[in-house]
């Protein structure tokens, strides 16, 4: 992992028209998960004629944006993720008004790790430097603000106070019915197989072949197998994460009810790496905890890697800090995320065809930034200046490590 590919394609750009469908759109988005539904929807917004192709039935349980719950927060170790969600927050609340439901809820994050550490002070000193509204917890007050929680010592501890909880599968279906009253149309069960560039591009799928101005990639963990089409190739590693579920000894004691927080622990005894949790919620009586990190997967065949290492390194941590959780997961489930090498999201053109724009290597931390990302990939697509730097989100940030696929 580590390389950017640019091959570009020999074939010619003058498309079979045999079953072409004789519709044309302003934009073509392929991959329906969080961020290319938010991206339609932005699309149909602008009073583009916009259509959103699916490689499965919808809803469906295959990619990275399915599941009931997932943490939004500003804490961040990069200024410029915080900067980003201050207005994801509006533009979720203004989805939330726009079709009358309830996407969030403010559980606030409690986020742990050792004090001088630079990862806990990255997220304390950045959200200090954007004025994100927190509390500095002390060994003192911890158990009295964060009952049934041991904080290691040496540890410390911060409540990112606006940071919550978003209802995931809630909002994918809510943002898909919005395009949808747009006039958008969404096309599901429909397996992208060929992409033809040129100034209008062409896409075939396993059912027609469509048109149009601009071409939208946000394809999740099948990001490589489609820009193959286009000559291009991304440092992108997909994992299969183990999304485990443990249950309470006591039925409540950490229900988001009560205002249990969500948590992110920066590093800890047991690994180096994040864990993460959210209060239980969709499985009454279940705290749902994963590690942030997985075994390497192909994305058709997911279910052959059987790595549960990550599960062990969990159970310590839960026997260690959750006294009130049985330290043995209840339920566990499965998500991919798709990696990139420094873990920030890929937002580019393609660096030959300016009308092919591309969303990726989300990183597991992608969802809660639908709005902002549907904004910035509309923009990229419509030809205009971005509403915010992208630099850090360029493909040419790999480029030091590029091999010539000619």
């Amino acid at each position: 992992m580590g390389e950017l590919i640019f091959q570009p394609s020999p074939r010619e750009l003058v498309p079979n028209t045999n079953n072409m469908s004789s519709v044309e759109y302003d934009c073509i988005v392929i991959g329906a998960g969080v961020q290319g539904s938010f991206t339609a929807y932005q699309l149909a917004k602008r009073n583009k004629k916009t259509l959103l192709l699916e490689q499965f039935v919808l809803p469906h349980t295959r990619g990275s944006s399915h599941g009931q719950t997932r943490i939004i927060r500003k804490a961040y170790e990069q200024d410029f993720y915080t900067q980003m969600m201050d207005e994801c927050y509006k533009l979720w609340s203004q989805l939330e008004r726009e079709a009358g439901v309830t996407l969030y809820r403010q559980t606030g994050l409690l986020v742990m790790g050792p004090e001088h550490s630079d990862s806990y002070l990255l997220y304390k000193n950045t959200m200090e430097r954007n004025n994100v509204p927190m509390v500095i917890l002390t060994p003192e007050n911890f158990s009295q603000h964060i009952p049934n929680v041991i904080l290691a010592e040496g540890d410390g501890a911060l409540v990112d106070i606006n940071a919550g909880v978003l209802y995931a599968d809630r909002a994918l279906k809510t943002v898909q019915g919005q395009f949808q009253k747009l006039g958008g149309v969404i096309r599901d069960k429909e397996k992208v197989t060929d992409i033809t560039p040129g100034p209008v591009v062409t896409v075939s799928t396993s059912a027609g072949v469509y048109r149009a101005k601009s071409l939208v990639i946000t394809a999740g963990p099948w990001a490589n197998k489609l820009l193959a089409h286009i000559g291009l190739q991304l440092p992108l590693e997909v994992q299969k994460i183990n999304v485990c579920y443990w249950k309470e000894k006591v039925p409540g004691t950490y229900d988001v009810k009560k205002r249990f927080p969500c948590f992110l622990l920066t590093e800890g005894e047991e690994s180096d790496r994040h864990i993460y949790g959210l209060p239980s919620n969709e499985y009454p009586g279940l705290v749902k905890i994963c590690y942030h990190i997985g075994g390497e997967t192909d994305p058709d065949h997911r279910d052959k890697q059987t790595d549960r290492s990550d599960i062990g390194i969990l159970q310590r941590f839960v026997a260690r800090c959750f006294p009130g959780l049985i330290p043995e997961p209840a339920v566990v489930e499965s998500c991919m995320y798709t990696l990139t090498p420094d873990s920030h999201f890929v937002l580019d053109c393609h660096p030959a065809y300016s009308n092919i724009v591309f969303g990726a290597g989300f990183s597991g931390h992608g969802f809660k930034f639908g709005p902002i990302i549907g904004k910035l990939l509309c923009e990229l697509s419509l030809g205009e200046v971005p509403s915010y730097d992208l630099s850090p989100f360029r493909i040419r940030r790999f480029q030091g490590n590029t091999k010539s696929a000619l």
